[in-house]
């Protein structure tokens, strides 16, 4: 079944206020097996209305509307549905005493403006709104749903998730969608599909695969739908293995995970310790894993070495290392590795060093150049990245891969 969501709003359109109903929507009506095939955002006006209704997708069957039901001048959004339907406004008593209810658990009496919130379209369901004076309303046309909310975020959530998709769950059986999703980290979407290519051809029909990319990671993401759910689930789980078995390490969580989340697991279940010696990240990478609850079982402490004395005096880098090879070196960052294990006397130790900019590159170390080392008994490991001229994407990616990097060594010589 298909969808599509109207936000009507001025204030919308201007950025003054964040369209939160339409993720709330979207995101209930995925869960439920129903597919989100536009999102609009529209002005207050009349004509915008009537073009976003007209325009409909043909395989559309549910039209989801919020926004414009106050009971202010410039809230037109009831009149325009009333004409487009047909019909005439008439007085809801029910509704009406829902507003005097509301009003009366505030202290106060309804103005006659609020009135205006009882006078409904006779073409429409009334959908009882138990958290404000507007009420949702129901229309069907053509065999298309449309339910109009309020712009309220907490109404619209109310409406939504207690009143219309239990109805439509109910009425309309659309489905079932079963997502699950596998994390990985510091290799590029293309390189993910070129190994994955042979497999994902061979995926049963009622399963898709979804490579969703943020700075430095992707998500792919198997959903599975049908009208079993548990038919869908079964087809999504039995292909999570295969997909484990391409990957390898590169995959460091499932679902809601995070890198700091899965450190904090592997490095209890190890009984190991970490520290952190950081320049360009500016201590980011500590603050990302003591987010986590229960990071003091393992994290020690950190170093934020930004100027060179620091690097020397407290963290032991030499003097002749950083004159020869300068702060954003191979050289560097593994005497930066191994002085913080040493200074925290842990078993690991990670660290970073480089150029975030936007200034302050040169042709061979330019804007984007950050060295990362992890530091262990074993060994100490160092690479170095290119990441661009976005100083505050190049901090994020940084300490992200810098975080993965400990996580593969320590799985590589601990498990």
């Amino acid at each position: 079944m298909q969808a599509e969501i109207i936000a009507i709003g001025d204030e919308i359109l201007i950025g003054q206020t964040v369209d939160t109903n339409s993720v709330f929507t979207a995101k209930h009506l995925n869960e439920m097996g129903i597919k989100v095939h536009l999102k609009r955002v529209i002005a207050d006006q009349k004509e915008d209305i009537r073009f976003a209704l007209n325009t409909l997708h043909p395989k559309t069957k549910l039209v989801f509307m919020t926004g414009g039901l106050g009971p202010t001048k410039d809230d037109i959004t009831k009149h325009t549905l009333r004409e487009y339907f047909g019909g005439e406004l008439i007085f809801n008593q029910a509704v009406y005493d829902n507003v005097v209810k509301l009003f009366a658990s505030f202290g106060r009496e309804p103005k006659e403006s609020n009135k205006t919130q009882a006078y409904v379209p006779s073409t429409c369901k009334v959908v009882m709104n138990d958290m404000g004076t507007a009420p949702g309303m129901h229309f069907e046309k053509d065999g298309v749903h449309f339910f109009s909310t309020p712009g309220v975020p907490y109404e619209t959530e109310h409406l939504v998730r207690d009143k219309i998709l239990p109805w439509v769950e109910q009425n309309l059986q659309p489905g079932t969608i079963y997502h699950k999703s596998l994390l990985t980290q510091g290799v590029p979407e293309s390189y993910l599909a070129e190994r994955l290519a042979a497999w994902e051809e061979k995926l049963p029909v009622e399963v898709k695969l979804a490579y969703l990319p943020s700075p430095g990671s992707v998500r792919l993401r198997l959903s599975g739908y049908g009208t079993n759910k548990e038919k869908s689930k079964a087809l999504v789980e039995a292909q999570l293995p295969k997909m484990r078995e391409i990957l390898g390490r590169d995959v460091f969580g499932e679902d809601e995970d995070t890198l700091p989340l899965v450190l904090q697991k592997l490095c209890t279940k190890h009984e190991i310790t970490v520290a952190t010696s950081e320049s360009c990240t500016g201590g980011n990478v500590a603050r990302l894993l003591t987010e986590v609850p229960g990071a003091s079982h393992y994290f020690e402490g950190s170093i934020v070495n930004y100027s060179n004395r620091v690097k020397q005096e407290w963290v032991g880098v030499k003097p002749e290392t950083l004159k020869e090879h300068g702060a954003v070196s191979e050289a560097t960052i593994r005497e930066l590795a191994v002085g913080a294990r040493t200074q925290f006397k842990t078993d690991y130790a990670v660290a970073t060093s480089g150029v975030a900019g936007p200034s302050g590159g040169s042709p061979e170390k330019p804007v984007g150049t950050v060295w990362i080392a992890v530091a262990s008994k074993h060994r100490v490991k160092a690479q170095v990245f290119r990441f661009g001229n976005n100083r505050l994407r190049n901090i994020q990616r940084a300490s992200l891969m810098a975080m993965d990097i400990l996580r593969r060594e320590v799985q590589k010589f601990e498990s």
